[in-house]
């Protein structure tokens, strides 16, 4: 699905943060390669990002090669849903109640996942 100017209050997109497994040169360099077509390189945190805005076939395939990446390499792999950051153009996931509920919890920093708000 994609986006329209009104739809952007009320989508999402999966975000995946990768963080690469230590590895001999011959398998670093497998990871890297994995890795480069789906997702980009943040220097600073020495982390992959990719966002996933669809479920659909191109979606599922990014997601099945992160796992394969972790089950062969042992990379982290962490699935967020987060708001539709202001550089994304591809497509988008509609925020329904539940995932709305869970984007509002992670973005009070310091609470964790699950715990009420102190009041």
């Amino acid at each position: 699905m994609t986006r329209s100017p009104n739809s952007r209050e009320s989508a999402w997109v999966l975000e995946a943060a990768i963080r690469t497994a230590p590895a001999a040169d011959p398998q670093w360099q497998q990871q890297l390669d994995r890795l480069r077509d789906i997702a980009s390189y943040d220097p600073e945190t020495q982390t992959w990002h990719a966002c996933i805005g669809a479920l659909d076939l191109a979606g599922v395939q990014m997601l099945q090669t992160l796992f394969d990446v972790a089950r062969v390499h042992g990379t982290e792999v962490r699935l967020t849903p987060v708001a539709v950051p202001a550089y994304w153009n591809g497509p988008v996931l509609q925020r329904g109640p539940d995932v709305a509920a869970l984007l509002e919890t992670q973005a009070e920093p310091g609470r964790r996942l699950g715990h009420l708000p102190l009041a």
